[in-house]
């Protein structure tokens, strides 16, 4: 059964869309106002939010990661301040963070997005980690969340590489949701939706990613800079909202999390290690093409390409077996693709991976 939760009740993305908060939370009878933050996502949207006169209103700096002991310390604090409603200001560990703190509570979330690097804003989802950063499991929640808010100034002046990141995770969008529909005698509409919406992701990306870091790095709110944030946040969102689990994730992000279990990668963004991952899916089915095209594009915006670009040795034979080992974990979304992988099919396709990169340089 295709569980569709399309959408966040309300999403707006425009310049000044802050303003209006209070007169949204006011007319629903909001009055008590739960802020999780972090110290660098306050500072970034402070001249941006109202002043919520007429409102209580508790700020509270989050511990830095999405780990269940960080829920139940909030939940503990915002049980005491009684919050009627819990908002969210921060990138996408945050944004999980409060979907979980509000589903703990049973309370409405209204997320702030400031980075535009995973659709964490849109999916009504979280993603654990341990209280040390690495992978713990994900958990899906019966509701999607009220209000999702996209000041694109915001998203102008965050640091770039943030931005970057998002186009390499919204970009697996799309080869983790065709990996997933083989099983499908046929394509129910929604996950048609979905299988759409990733296409468009690609699309979107390939056309305007570009541009669109250019025009960041020169300060400039373009269709560009708008188009790839909306695609990141809203479009990689409505993949697995409409597609359910046809259009979550596959090889690309168990990659990711078999990365995050080694300490030299830790210094990388989600979106770098899925974009990596997205190359190692393909090498696993032998696209070799795809994964040829994607280079030149990998290159143009500077998304990593090799395991030297993680920080890992090419010669580490030990290395390429950890992330096989944890690539290959039971719980892993790698096991939902068609094919059945062993530890030696992924050493291989990290070594084929880097045989590719080789050649091409030797072209060049």
């Amino acid at each position: 059964m295709i569980n569709v939760q399309g959408a966040p009740t309300i999403y707006q993305s425009e310049v000044g869309v802050l303003a209006r908060l209070p007169s949204s939370l006011a007319r629903e009878n909001y009055q008590r106002l739960y802020i999780v933050h972090g110290t660098k996502s306050l500072h970034s949207v402070k001249s941006h939010l109202p002043k919520f006169d007429g409102f209580q209103v508790h700020f509270e700096h989050y511990s830095g990661e999405c780990s269940k002991a960080e829920v139940l310390r909030l939940k503990e604090e915002a049980e005491k301040f009684n919050a009627d409603i819990i908002i969210g200001i921060g990138g996408g560990k945050i944004m999980d963070l409060s979907k979980a703190l509000g589903y703990e509570m049973k309370k409405e979330v209204v997320l702030i997005p400031t980075l535009a690097s995973t659709c964490a804003a849109w999916t009504p989802l979280s993603v654990f980690y341990t209280d040390k950063g690495n992978f713990l499991q994900y958990i899906i929640y019966p509701k999607s969340t009220y209000m999702v808010l996209v000041e694109p100034e915001v998203i102008l002046k965050a640091p770039i590489e943030f931005f970057r990141a998002g186009i390499g995770d919204t970009l697996a969008k799309w080869y983790e949701a065709k990996s997933l529909i083989y099983k499908l005698e046929t394509v129910p509409v929604a996950v048609q939706i979905g299988l759409q919406a990733a296409e468009l992701c690609k699309k979107i990306l390939i056309n305007e990613s570009v541009q669109a870091l250019t025009d960041i790095s020169e300060g400039k709110l373009t269709h560009s800079v708008r188009a790839v944030t909306d695609a990141t946040i809203m479009l990689g969102g409505m993949v697995g909202g409409f597609a359910d689990y046809y259009g979550r994730i596959a090889g690309a992000h168990s990659v990711h999390n078999a990365l995050t279990h080694l300490p030299f990668t830790h210094h990388l963004l989600h979106g770098e290690k899925v974009a990596y991952g997205i190359l190692i899916q393909l090498a696993l089915e032998r696209d070799f093409q795809e994964i040829e095209e994607l280079l030149v594009f990998y290159e143009k915006i500077g998304l990593p390409k090799k395991l030297i670009d993680l920080g890992l040795s090419t010669t580490s034979i030990p290395v390429l077996e950890t992330i096989a080992q944890k690539t290959l974990h039971p719980s892993e979304s790698i096991h939902f693709m068609k094919e059945t992988f062993s530890e030696k099919d992924v050493v291989e396709a990290l070594q084929e991976l880097e045989k590719i990169n080789e050649k091409k340089k030797e072209r060049v």
